[in-house]
């Protein structure tokens, strides 16, 4: 046996001491496990991220834009920690899309996850809808006030190539910074937010805009969160390849998959591989 595949034995072992059974979620008859877990991470990221406008005009007072960009990205870190394990926690098909062309998810999978990650976000709004009532617009992303559709595009992709450039990067064995990874993503998604959500929403995901626009029956601007980050995350796919050469590193694949390598590289920390 190789010392490459001794190490990565090695490291499946400390991940099944922390996720029992987490071997057989490499099993394709297991992927119903994998897809009911994007659906409700992708659930509960929606749920906050449309949430804040609904609740706002619900309670008819403003929640202050620092509170409603902090908890979507507060949301993903931890769905991350507590999923992430079993999916991967994409959340969002660009991420999906960006991990496929990296090398490092089969394609193959990528039609369901997009599936579930649609149907997760629609039924957030639809629960927001049932709950506080169709108001605050269920939290449709839109371009802001004056600015133009292809405005908002340009800042949907630069900011999603950010984000997509975040998790490949805390994906990669080269550059892997164990159960941080979540702070980082959760911390850019904040950031993003905090700088541009009066100019496009700051969505970076077109299942968070896709919810509230199925639910609006309203698309009119929606290809502006469908190109933009799809656009956005392909692009981070080919700043990783000069940053950090191909895809397929056992970080990126296991990180991808939901074989998450975070775990593995906190327990490498600790002197326990």
């Amino acid at each position: 046996m190789t010392s490459t595949s001794s190490s990565a034995d090695t490291r499946r072992a400390w991940l099944e001491l922390e996720f029992p059974g987490a071997s057989k979620f490499d099993d394709d008859s297991e992927e119903w496990r994998r897809l009911f877990s994007e659906l409700v991470g992708t659930f509960f990221l929606v749920l906050v991220g449309a949430g804040g406008a609904v609740v706002a005009a619900k309670s008819g007072g403003a929640i202050a834009r620092s509170a409603a960009v902090t908890a979507p990205g507060l949301m993903v870190m931890a769905i991350i920690l507590f999923m992430g394990a079993i999916s991967g926690a994409h959340l969002n098909p660009a991420v999906s899309i960006a991990f496929s062309v990296r090398g490092d998810f089969p394609w193959r999978r990528v039609p369901g996850y997009i599936v579930v990650q649609l149907i997760g976000a629609t039924a957030a709004c639809l629960f927001l809808w049932a709950a506080l009532g169709k108001v605050g617009g269920l939290g449709a992303t839109e371009p802001g006030a004056g600015i133009h559709n292809w405005q908002a595009f340009l800042i949907e992709f630069i900011l999603t190539v950010g984000l997509v450039s975040v998790i490949l990067g805390t994906a990669s064995s080269a550059q892997n910074i164990g159960t941080l990874s979540a702070v980082a993503v959760g911390g850019y998604i904040i950031l993003a937010g905090l700088w541009s959500s009066p100019i496009s929403g700051a969505s970076m995901n077109p299942a968070r805009s896709f919810g509230p626009d199925l639910a609006n029956w309203s698309f009119s601007s929606y290809w502006v969160y469908l190109a933009g980050p799809i656009a956005g995350g392909i692009t981070a796919c080919g700043i990783a390849f000069i940053l950090r050469g191909q895809g397929g590193d056992i970080g990126g694949l296991e990180a991808a998959r939901g074989d998450d390598e975070r775990v593995v590289a906190d327990l490498a920390t600790k002197g326990k591989v």
